[in-house]
């Protein structure tokens, strides 16, 4: 799949704590549905065995809607699925490697909280960063808050696009305006909610905004 950076505009990260009866990929389907225009499997607690058939059946509705899906640290996963791309993190493998595991086609995106770490990540062939945490984080409760003049300066340092991550809801995302972001990443801002299609459809219509 051909990379466009207006696949970040809403960015959606599964994780399974709020499936309330139902499937993973039923609640994926509901976020696409209301808005989401790229997806990353991100389930950090499974075996790689539990993982595979839970991110085929995510990836199933991915394309059937025509939405990018990532996969999240695990590059071999990724291989074996022949999915759109990864997301690394700094302690994961590195952009360079995943990109000869890859190839050059697909997708990777790498975490980046610094300007070095962002720098140093275009270097070695990333497609986008996803910088935070902007609010905190209820996903990783370890998460400091990042200034919003840092996350300015990481897009400014950088010629590819950036996603903002980190406690983001449709109620906040406003105080991102202007910070020249190409999206932004929700995993408990749409996943947590009682109707996740009408809040992905209320984070679209706030985006316009910024």
């Amino acid at each position: 799949m051909k990379f466009n950076k207006t696949q970040l505009k809403l960015y959606a990260i599964t994780d399974r704590s709020w499936l309330k009866g139902h499937t993973l990929a039923e609640q994926v389907e509901q976020a696409i549905l209301g808005g989401v225009t790229m997806v990353q499997f991100r389930e950090k607690k499974l075996s790689y065995e539990e993982m595979l058939p839970l991110a085929k059946s995510v990836q199933a509705v991915c394309k059937q809607y025509g939405v990018p899906f990532l996969v999240n640290d695990y590059v071999e996963l990724a291989k074996e699925l022949d999915a759109d791309g990864v997301h690394v993190g700094q302690s994961d493998l590195a952009v360079r490697q995943a990109r000869a595991i890859l190839g050059q086609d697909k997708i990777i995106g790498a975490t980046a909280k610094t300007v070095e770490q962002a720098k140093e990540a275009v270097l070695q062939g990333a497609d986008y960063l996803g910088s935070g945490a902007v609010f905190g984080s209820a996903t990783k409760t370890d998460a400091k808050p990042m200034k919003r003049e840092l996350l300015q300066e990481i897009c400014h340092s950088v010629s590819i696009p950036v996603v903002a991550i980190g406690g983001i809801t449709a109620d906040n995302m406003e105080g991102l305006a202007g910070c020249e972001i190409a999206g932004v990443a929700v995993i408990s801002g749409i996943f947590s909610a009682p109707d996740i299609k009408q809040t992905a459809e209320d984070f679209r219509k706030k985006l316009v905004a910024i």
